[in-house]
C-alpha cells in the first residue's frame, strides 16, 4: 500500500480562533480553537473552487508554514451543498483517541459553518458526512 503525501500551508495553527481562507484573509473568528493545524495544498482545485483542505494532527506549527504531511484518512464534509472533504495527515496512523477529536471538531466546526453560511444566505445543507 502506499501512501500518498501531500505539501502543505498551514492557514490555521493548532490552538488558534482565526479561521483563514486560501489567500490569507479571515474567513470567521471560531468560538472555539482548532485543536490541530489546518491548511491548504497550494496549485490544486477542490469542488468548492478553493484549494484542497488538510489537517495536519501534531505539534502547532505557525501560519505559512510549510509541511510535508501522510494522509491517514479523508473526512466527508458538504459545505454549503458543495462536496468539501478533509485530509487528516499524521505521522503515524490514527488512533482511537485521534480519530474521536477528529470527528468531535467536524461535528461542532459544521454546526458553526451551518450557522456562518445562513447569515452569508449561502444556501445548502452544510455537514459531517463521516469517514470516507
Amino acid at each position: 500500500m502506499s501512501e500518498e503525501t501531500l505539501n502543505v500551508v498551514i492557514d490555521v495553527p493548532r490552538g488558534s480562533f482565526i479561521k483563514r481562507k486560501d489567500d490569507g484573509s479571515i474567513d470567521f473568528v471560531s468560538p472555539f480553537p482548532s485543536p490541530f493545524n489546518y491548511g491548504h495544498v497550494p496549485g490544486t482545485i477542490a469542488d468548492d473552487g478553493d484549494a484542497i483542505d488538510v489537517v495536519v494532527l501534531g505539534p502547532r506549527l505557525r501560519r505559512g508554514a510549510r509541511a510535508t504531511a501522510v494522509v491517514q484518512a479523508t473526512i466527508g464534509f458538504v459545505d454549503a451543498g458543495v462536496p468539501d472533504p478533509k485530509r487528516v495527515c499524521a505521522d503515524q496512523p490514527l488512533g482511537a483517541a485521534d480519530r474521536r477529536r477528529v470527528e468531535g471538531f467536524f461535528r461542532c466546526y459544521a454546526v458553526v459553518k451551518r450557522l456562518i453560511n445562513r447569515l452569508r444566505g449561502q444556501p445548502g445543507p452544510t455537514r459531517y458526512l463521516g469517514w470516507l
